[in-house]
C-alpha cells in the first residue's frame, strides 16, 4: 500500500490533491487578474477637475468693508470703496495658505509676507498673490474664476 493511499484512509490530505488544488488555486487568481486587466482596458482613464470658477452670492452679500475668506475655494473677497475684488490665499512660494495681518497676508510656512494688495514684502515668495476675475453671472450671482487673473488692483462694482 503507498503512503498517499495511507493518508487518505487516516483523513489527510495527499501531496497529489494539494498539488492539484494549488494549481487549480493558481489558474483562478491568474485568470481573475486577466479579467480584471480586460475590465481595465474599458474603463475611462479620464479625470475631472473641480471647476475653477465659482458663485460667492448676490452683490449686496458683499457690503463696503466687507471681508471674507473661503477657505474651500482658496480666495479673500473684500470689498471697499472702489469695489468688489477676489485675491489668491495661496502662498506663491510652496502653496501654503496664507492669513490677513494688519499689514496684508503672511505665510505660515515660511513667512514671506504681502502687502494689503498681495504683492510680496519680504520672504522667498516669488511673486504676488494673483488677483482673480469676479463677473456676473445671469441669475446676478457673484462668479469668481480663478483660473482668470486680472492685474492687481483690479476693482469690479456690481449693481
Amino acid at each position: 500500500m503507498r503512503s498517499e493511499d495511507a493518508q487518505d484512509k487516516e483523513g489527510g490530505v495527499s501531496r497529489r490533491d494539494f498539488l492539484s488544488f494549488s494549481a487549480l488555486a493558481t489558474a483562478a487568481l491568474a485568470g481573475l487578474g486577466i479579467l480584471a486587466g480586460v475590465f481595465r482596458f474599458f474603463k475611462s482613464d479620464a479625470r475631472y477637475e473641480e471647476s475653477s470658477s465659482f458663485k460667492i452670492g448676490k452683490p449686496e452679500n458683499f457690503p463696503v468693508g466687507t471681508f471674507k475668506k473661503l477657505d474651500d475655494k482658496k480666495v479673500f473677497i473684500f470689498s471697499d470703496e472702489g469695489g468688489l475684488y477676489a485675491i489668491s490665499s495661496v502662498c506663491t512660494h510652496l502653496g501654503c495658505l496664507v492669513f490677513e495681518t494688519e499689514t496684508g497676508f503672511q505665510c505660515p510656512c515660511h513667512g514671506s509676507k504681502y502687502n494689503q494688495a498681495g504683492k510680496v514684502t519680504s520672504g522667498p515668495a516669488p511673486r504676488g498673490l494673483p488677483w482673480y476675475e469676479i463677473t456676473q453671472d445671469v441669475d446676478g450671482s457673484l462668479v469668481v474664476d480663478s483660473s482668470r487673473e486680472v492685474p492687481a488692483g483690479t476693482k469690479n462694482r456690481f449693481a
